[in-house]
């Protein structure tokens, strides 16, 4: 197992108002576009051996904003199916639901083409995305990275760690930041989180 950097994509509208925003695909303010520049030293400074990206734009752009070059798309990378709740606050969910939380409850239903994922599904999208990585180590020596979204990216850090999807709850994530998922004695451990360049 090598280094896996974890890229959240920057700030877009619906990030910046709490909005949840699984796959409807809004692009990056400007604000984002600046905290994805800000990355470029932070990258520069490893030996990329693969990188991933989600299909949706926002991360895309931010993939080609810090120096990734043909990053290889991947459907499993797009952030969670969030059904029903696509485009509401948590703040919304909750006069409705006092005790709703994402991590443990998922979402209500959406429309036929955005029916919602529980926390397992996305568990389960998170480990084939693992299993690619681990792929990519066995044939680079370089660090692999991976460019995508807020809630996807602490789900898959929990199962990298080898704990529940639920347990994604535990590692609040901004955006436009960088974190490093390494190993300490052969085991999985977070090297790095949240992490940006000084101003």
């Amino acid at each position: 197992m090598g280094d896996l950097f974890l890229v959240r994509h920057g700030e877009t509208a619906w990030s910046r108002s709490g909005r949840h925003t699984g796959w409807t695909d809004v692009p990056l303010t400007e604000r984002g576009r600046e905290e994805a520049r800000r990355l470029v030293p932070l990258i520069r400074s490893h030996r990329i051996g693969a990188a991933f990206v989600s299909p949706l734009q926002r991360a895309r752009e931010t993939a080609e904003l810090i120096g990734l070059h043909e990053p290889r798309v991947d459907v499993d990378l797009r952030e969670w199916d969030y059904g029903g709740y696509e485009g509401v606050t948590t703040v919304e969910i909750q006069r409705e639901r006092p005790d709703w939380f994402l991590f443990t409850d998922g979402v209500a239903p959406g429309p036929p083409d955005r029916p919602g994922e529980s926390p397992e599904q996305v568990g389960q999208r998170a480990d084939r995305v693992l299993a690619e990585v681990d792929a990519a180590h066995a044939n680079t020596d370089g660090c692999v990275v991976l460019v995508a979204h807020g809630h996807f990216l602490r789900v898959l850090t929990a199962r990298r760690l080898g704990l529940p999807a639920s347990a994604g709850a535990l590692f609040q994530l901004a955006t436009g930041t960088l974190c490093r998922l390494g190993t300490e004695h052969g085991r999985p451990v977070i090297a790095g989180w949240n992490v940006r360049p000084p101003s």
